[in-house]
């Protein structure tokens, strides 16, 4: 017999299209109800649709992820109504396109707070209810630019992939002091077919862009969801701590 409870929730940050619908709507498939929040409002109330359609509740809040305050009360609301969360995944971001001599200190605070403070921001809210339930998951969407510093072609240059390798640094401590209890793991996607991956092949050309991949071709939402299901619903789990590049082996980024 299954440990599982009877009612499994997900919270997915920046869940309103993109990456972060795709997970959302997987979530939903295998069973959990979602909780959305984003600031995308017509987006967001689309993908709850989807998801009810598949016959889970849906809550979206439409909030600023960088904000602390907003994150506690999106919880507080949550657990007033579910009782529990038991998967978190920080996908909310933005591309920072501006290199070191053209940013704007109120531009890198703002790339910093979105794409990092913003994962703070939703485990701070979230691991006080997983610890006392015995149990829960994070995932945070990080990137290759993590890995490889941002590029020249990429719409973002050296402050996202500063936040975005920061998200790394913050899974690997966290999934030292939350554990065994919380598994805290992250991803690193390449080129997907979002609205941020289409800036840079509107660049680059998606031939080109795809030259580059060994699998020839794009990634898509959908590649990304896969991975944030099995870290959601693998049992047993034996991985925390981790960093998952998903990118189709993309040599040249």
């Amino acid at each position: 017999m299954s440990d599982a409870p009877a009612q499994r929730v997900a919270l997915v940050t920046g869940g309103a299209r993109g990456i972060g619908r795709a997970c959302a709507r997987a979530l939903a498939g295998a069973g959990y109800d979602i909780v959305l929040v984003d600031l995308l409002a017509p987006e967001m109330a689309r993908t709850a649709g989807e998801i009810r359609e598949v016959g889970r509740e849906v809550l979206t809040f439409e909030a600023d992820v960088a904000s602390f305050a907003r994150a506690q009360e999106v919880v507080d609301e949550v657990k007033q109504r579910f009782g529990r969360i038991d998967f978190l995944l920080n996908n909310a971001g933005r591309a920072m396109p501006k290199g070191i001599l053209e940013i704007a200190e109120d531009e890198f605070d703002r790339t910093i707070a979105i794409n990092l403070k913003s994962c703070f921001n939703y485990i701070r809210a979230v691991a006080p209810i997983m610890l006392a339930q015995g149990g829960g998951r994070i995932a945070s969407m990080s990137s290759i630019n993590a890995l490889s510093g941002g590029v020249t072609a990429a719409v973002s240059r050296f402050a996202y992939a500063s936040a975005k390798a920061g998200i790394l640094g913050m899974t690997r401590s966290l999934a030292k002091e939350l554990g065994p209890t919380i598994l805290v793991n992250a991803i690193c996607p390449g080129l997907i077919e979002t609205e941020l991956g289409n800036a840079v092949t509107r660049s680059r050309g998606p031939q080109i862009a795809a030259s580059d991949i060994a699998l020839r071709r794009l990634g898509k939402p959908d590649d990304i969801a896969q991975v944030v299901l099995f870290l959601a619903t693998s049992q047993p789990c034996f991985i925390t701590g981790q960093a998952f590049t998903i990118d189709g082996f993309q040599y040249n980024c």
